[in-house]
């Protein structure tokens, strides 16, 4: 039996546990070559928690010759604590992810320097001085680099994943090899597509004044035949290996360099998931923006770079993306002997623009689900949530949702990123009514 074929999801008591800051010095100081790139006496070494996500562990730890970062998984949602178990395997797909990423985007992704299957545990490098992106966001920060970055890491990870790129064998080991992390899909499944829709109880929003808002989702089929759409193409379309939760916060910047990080959420699915993570989490950063001004207007030069980010990572991802199905079609999906002579490459070039504006239309609608499930739903960004005033907070997150669900119900009205800027920019400056 493979490690891929093991079991991974059934407990291990007396193999893991629960590292805090001590135990963690020990059982570092037994690795040489970890020992080695910290320096000094373990002693010395300072170690500090840091995770602010939903799910794990997250320490960083310093010696007197280097640091590095160790993320452990807890066997349940960190954010809801014991009564929500998770299973531990999670760290093991999290692993395969990044060993995948990094042979694809060797530069996008930070390098693992130790894994422990048993303490479900990943030591890597150590980005310094890298930032949460949504914290540089919330701040008011533009990234030069992040589109060239991010279009390269999600045209290569998602078409050297494809049936476009592989043989259809290799493929289907691939969706082997991460099938069983069922468990974090299913979060997905009913955090993002389902529980907004619905009364939950581990919903929020900002009350009271989306209070009518949520009511009106919880009514609305149009929506819940969209979502549930969107649900059944998460569900059954094996696309390619997705990163699974790749918005502002799983990315690392600086202004010369991007990574992203955490990818244990991956599995075979959607590549408008992806994408559509990706442009969800900057049209927050936008219409959130308002909320942190300190005076009207200031940041009117930040939101224009963010909508123009917007435009450019679907325009710089679709331009890569067919650029490498040209060069690399090495998959059994559209094969040469079809397409045979000018008459078939006129035609096959004709089929590929039509492949990624199919491909859009799923990228809109999942951001709009993005968008959605972190204003009702259970787990909230930053970018809304450190907007101190409650009611302007809640002005700005009526346009988001105003916007998502024009982009998942009239789909057919966004057939460009410019339907989506343009959409985004003329709310703005809409001004919700909370009365009544």
């Amino acid at each position: 039996m493979t490690a891929h074929e093991r079991p991974l999801d059934i407990p291990r008591p007396e193999q893991y546990r629960i590292l805090r800051e001590a135990d963690l010095r020990d059982y570092l100081a037994q690795l040489p070559a970890i020992a080695s790139q910290l320096g000094g006496s373990p002693a010395t070494w300072s170690i500090s928690e840091v995770g602010d996500g939903n799910l794990n562990l997250v320490f960083i730890v310093r010696g007197g010759a280097g640091s590095i970062a160790v993320k452990q998984a807890l066997p349940y949602v960190r954010l809801v604590g014991e009564s929500w178990p998770l299973p531990l395997s999670r760290s093991h797909y999290e692993h395969l992810a990044l060993t995948h990423q990094a042979r694809l985007a060797p530069a996008l992704v930070p390098a693992v320097l130790h894994h422990d299957e048993a303490l479900a545990l990943i030591a890597m490098e150590f980005l310094e001085p890298h930032i949460i992106m949504r914290k540089g966001l919330v701040a008011g920060t533009s990234y030069p680099r992040f589109v060239d970055d991010i279009t390269n890491f999600l045209a290569r990870t998602l078409f050297f994943s494809s049936d476009l790129a592989v043989p259809a064998a290799e493929k289907k080991d691939g969706i082997a090899a991460f099938a069983g992390n069922h468990a974090l899909c299913k979060i997905t499944e009913d955090l993002i597509f389902t529980d907004p829709y619905r009364v939950a109880e581990q919903n929020r929003w900002t009350q009271p004044w989306l209070d009518r808002t949520a009511a009106s989702f919880r009514d609305d089929l149009d929506l819940h035949v969209a979502i549930s759409r969107l649900k059944l193409k998460f569900m059954a379309s094996p696309e390619a290996l997705i990163h699974g939760d790749l918005h502002t916060g799983s990315i690392m910047v600086t202004e010369r360099e991007t990574r992203v990080i955490d990818p244990e959420f991956a599995f075979y699915g959607p590549m408008g998931f992806d994408i559509g993570a990706v442009i969800a989490n900057l049209l927050m950063g936008y219409l959130a923006s308002s909320g942190h001004e300190s005076s009207p207007g200031d940041r009117r030069a930040f939101e224009a770079w963010l909508l123009e980010t917007v435009e450019r990572v679907w325009t710089e991802f679709a331009r890569k993306f067919v650029e490498l199905w040209r060069a690399e079609a090495k998959g059994d999906a559209y094969p040469p002997s079809l397409f045979a002579g000018a008459d078939g490459a006129v035609r096959l070039e004709a089929e590929r623009q039509a492949y990624m504006a199919k491909l859009f239309g799923d990228t809109v609608g999942f951001a709009a689900a993005k968008i959605i499930r972190r204003i009702l739903g259970l787990a909230h960004n930053i970018d809304f949530e450190l907007i101190e005033d409650p009611k302007r907070r809640a002005v700005c997150e009526a346009r988001s949702l105003r916007l998502a669900r024009a982009m998942m119900v009239e789909s057919s009205s966004f057939r460009t990123t410019g339907d989506v800027t343009k959409a985004a920019r003329e709310m703005r400056d809409w001004r919700p009514d909370f009365s009544g």
